[in-house]
């Protein structure tokens, strides 16, 4: 039997996009949609290369377990040393921003200050402790910008968490964030296959957060900061202008974090100091950015998928 590619995912939307490209290429590949599943542990997994692609805003899908279904299959693909991209590690860090942030700390990549809490009082206390205003929350296991509102002030805080628009994070831990303005608002992705950077895009985020570059994600989010009106702009564009040295600390991040595929954002404020909030493992691309500067990250990631597969047949 011939080894595939399996593409491990629960967003048939996100993925074709990949597929597409693999048809291109002429490889052999295989999709698992794991919003249901099983886990058999007598069996031997396929030969092939495994890439894991599973999101951690799955629960708005209605597919509330499958990244618990995705980490059981990760393990059980790790245990009969399988070719896995993306793998256990990296999915523990997709489902939780406290993770990331102790990672990104770790390998001396600065984030926003931040404090977790589960409780609507916890809620509250953690933004007094955190003693900045203005202040953002947002999910701990979240994606699609899932939780992020903007408070001037902690009285306007406990309003909102003492109402009926209150939503708790599916894994009910609620962030507490410093609130980093953007004099141009705007933010930088830096996407990377394989551990190495292949291009940034900038997001224009004067019109809302909801940063994903999907062509399916293109909705705003009334809750998210704004900033004041600008000249008309791309919403997403691919720049030339990075940081070299923070580069470097982002692939030295990725490799120590077990991390192959990733789109990592961060913003710079007025005073040029650069802060990093978030690591995307299932990382998407916007098609009219990547069309226009001709650099493709799906392409790029069907090429890599595609040289391991001729690894493990050679």
């Amino acid at each position: 039997m011939s080894k595939k590619i399996y593409i491990i995912h629960e967003n048939e939307d996100w993925t074709s996009h990949l597929t597409k490209r693999l048809d291109e290429l002429n490889l052999l590949y295989e999709a698992w949609h794991l919003d249901k599943g099983i886990i058999d542990l007598t069996s031997i997994p396929p030969e092939g290369v495994f890439y894991n692609r599973m999101s951690a805003s799955s629960h708005t899908r209605d597919h509330r377990y499958a990244p618990e279904l995705t980490g059981g299959i990760l393990d059980w693909l790790e245990f009969h040393h399988r070719t896995v991209f993306n793998g256990s590690n990296a999915l523990r860090l997709e489902l939780s921003k406290i993770k990331q942030y102790t990672a990104l700390e770790a390998s001396g990549i600065r984030t926003p200050k931040t404090i977790g809490a589960v409780g609507r009082e916890q809620i509250i206390e953690a933004a007094e402790r955190l003693g900045t205003a203005p202040f953002i929350t947002k999910h701990n296991r979240a994606g699609k910008g899932l939780g992020v509102q903007l408070f001037q002030t902690v009285e306007s805080l406990k309003l909102h968490v003492n109402s009926s628009a209150f939503e708790e994070s599916v894994d009910g831990i609620t962030l507490i964030q410093e609130y980093i303005q953007s004099p141009d608002s705007s933010i930088t992705r830096a996407e990377f296959v394989g551990g190495k950077y292949v291009y940034s895009v900038r997001v224009d985020t004067s019109d809302g957060f909801e940063l994903c570059p999907a062509d399916a994600c293109q909705i705003g989010d009334q809750f998210c900061p704004v900033g004041e009106e600008v000249e008309a702009r791309p919403k997403f564009e691919i720049v030339e202008a990075v940081d070299h040295y923070l580069i470097e600390r982002y692939e030295a991040f990725l490799k120590a974090a077990q991390i192959d595929v990733a789109g990592i954002e961060c913003i710079k404020n007025a005073a040029g100091e650069i802060f990093t909030y978030d690591v995307n493992t299932n990382t998407n691309y916007n098609a009219d950015a990547e069309t226009k500067a001709e650099k493709y990250g799906m392409l790029e990631l069907a090429k890599f998928l595609g040289e391991a597969l001729e690894r493990i047949e050679g």
